[in-house]
């Protein structure tokens, strides 16, 4: 009785905020990719394992999945006799595991590129630097009125990527990311700031601002902090309409 009634005053506030009912089609989009997400889990779980079990028998190999193809080819070769037959039984399974798992990993990538490149908002996102089909697609199937946030800052709160506030008498103190809401959008905004740094020590142009952060910061500390840019950005263009407009400052790594 006491909740009932308490969600009654509540919705007679007129500064409550609700939360859009999400459509069919949209409910569907994001199983495609949650569904992508799992595959992606079950696949870096059995390269693991085919990693370390190929470690016992004094065959190292380096993370990633370039280095698993390695490792597969020398399953298939069936030459290297470190491996025993008994061993090579086994391991050839999560080899077909894999390659299984990789096979509709790429089915669902190309189902969400089709999605995204009929949806006119998702392809204006992809004009922002670091921004793919994945994250845009993601983003519309999460973010349903990006209008329900006042600021961008608010926007990329509610991600996780703003710093906790510790202030307490008149100082303040600022702390780790809050790493709140979505984990899957708050990584691949991370991920995809982390490609443009690379980038950029290859001489892509970057900002200014990232440019002279570099040079006193962590990488991963200015990844986060490019990711939270990122995110606003998004932000500017669900609620003012519009592609990215790069700043006219740019300069060369």
């Amino acid at each position: 009785m006491a909740d009932a009634e308490a969600i009654c005053e509540a919705v007679t506030r007129p500064t409550m905020r609700f939360v859009p009912m999400k459509t069919a089609e949209q409910q569907a989009a994001g199983m495609i990719l949650r569904a992508r997400e799992l595959l992606i889990r079950q696949r870096s779980q059995t390269a693991n394992a085919l990693r370390a079990h190929m470690a016992e028998l004094g065959i190292i190999a380096g993370t990633g999945m370039a280095s698993i193809a390695k490792l597969l080819g020398l399953l298939r070769e069936g030459e290297d006799d470190r491996i025993p037959a008994t061993a090579r039984f086994a391991l050839i399974h999560f080899a077909e595991q894999i390659e299984l798992l990789t096979n509709r990993i790429e089915k669902l990538d190309r189902e969400i590129l089709v999605a995204v490149r009929t949806d006119p908002d998702a392809r204006r996102l992809m004009s922002i630097p670091g921004v793919g089909p994945l994250i845009a697609a993601t983003v519309r199937t999460s973010v349903l009125d990006a209008r329900g946030f006042a600021t961008a800052r608010d926007f990329a709160a509610w991600m996780g990527l703003t710093p906790r506030a510790q202030s307490s008498g008149g100082k303040e103190r600022l702390g780790a990311i809050s790493k709140r809401g979505n984990r899957q959008l708050r990584t691949l905004l991370i991920v995809g700031a982390t490609s443009i740094i690379k980038l950029a020590k290859r001489g892509l142009k970057v900002p200014l601002w990232v440019r002279t952060m570099l040079q006193r910061r962590p990488v991963k500390v200015v990844s986060v902090a490019l990711a939270n840019k990122i995110a606003r950005t998004i932000w500017a263009l669900l609620v003012k309409g519009g592609i990215y407009q790069a700043p006219a400052a740019m300069l060369k790594s």
